[in-house]
């Protein structure tokens, strides 16, 4: 039962017929095999690093407003969550052409995606910059989740994974986004001074806790991934009041460890990365 719940997390969202296993060695837009082939695999690194990625993001205050003003979080936070998770697994392990396909719907859509934040300053889905903001947080989280709670990765692993999402990051419309770690930490010097707290990012972790995304029973370890999301997040979002508190507390870190550890072990031969493994080594 608690592995099912576990691989539940990237379980594709209802609607998403996306083929993984064809067309045979139909290449992704990322090096099969690579950093990011091994880290978006694993679902606790997934779910632990996308919210913490989500936080970054709504701690940006254009960003925020899109979000928050332009989606169904309050309202359907499950699926809102299983899509954008599903988007990651199409970028990393889909064929080419199904990754672009899903990426230009996407950009798409974000062309409406446009409004004034309640500081009067306007905003755009599709602004180059905040697309930097939003892949780079995103790799951040992933990696950072897989660093800490599955397996330790090098610095040179981690630049190299931002290199593997760089093709990724451009169909989106992201200019100049990061090209290695060094750079994401330049990048998040940079946008630190303009970042903020805010009730939405207190509003997104009751969301995030007392949401549906694992069975009842198992809501103390959604509630603890959560936390471990937090424990993630640099300064000087650390600090912020909504956040205080709200990281793990004594051992619990090892509880986590030890979540993603197991993860790695389990059978995942129906879900997407298993999938594009066989695609290409078939």
């Amino acid at each position: 039962m608690l592995p099912a719940a576990i691989r539940d997390l990237i379980k594709p969202p209802p609607g998403f017929d996306i083929d993984f296993g064809r067309p045979r060695n139909a290449p992704a837009l990322v090096p099969f095999n690579g950093i990011s082939w091994k880290v978006f695999s694993n679902p606790v690194a997934l779910f632990v690093g996308g919210i913490a990625a989500v936080l970054l993001e709504l701690a940006e205050p254009s960003v925020r407003s899109g979000v928050w003003d332009h989606s169904n979080f309050r309202a359907d936070p499950v699926t809102r969550l299983r899509r954008t998770g599903f988007a990651a697994l199409v970028t990393v392990y889909a064929p080419r052409a199904e990754a672009e396909r899903m990426i230009a719907a996407v950009v798409k859509m974000h062309e409406r995606v446009t409004g004034t934040t309640p500081d009067g300053l306007p905003y755009r889905a599709n602004d180059p910059r905040l697309l930097e903001w939003v892949h780079a947080t995103a790799l951040f989280g992933f990696l950072e989740a897989y660093h800490c709670y599955v397996s330790p990765l090098s610095l040179e692993e981690k630049s190299r994974a931002f290199m593997e999402g760089q093709e990724a990051a451009r169909l989106y419309g992201a200019e100049h986004p990061p090209r290695s770690w060094p750079e994401w930490e330049q990048l998040l010097a940079r946008t630190a001074p303009g970042l903020e707290d805010s009730a939405i990012l207190r509003e997104f972790l009751d969301l995030m806790e007392a949401a549906p995304i694992l069975p009842a029973w198992l809501r103390p370890m959604q509630r603890l991934l959560v936390r471990a999301a937090v424990e993630l997040t640099p300064y000087p979002m650390r600090a912020y009041p909504s956040l205080q508190r709200r990281g793990l507390h004594g051992g619990e870190a090892a509880i986590v460890r030890l979540l993603g550890k197991g993860a790695k072990a389990l059978p995942l031969s129906s879900l997407p990365p298993a999938q594009a493994t066989r695609r290409m080594c078939g």
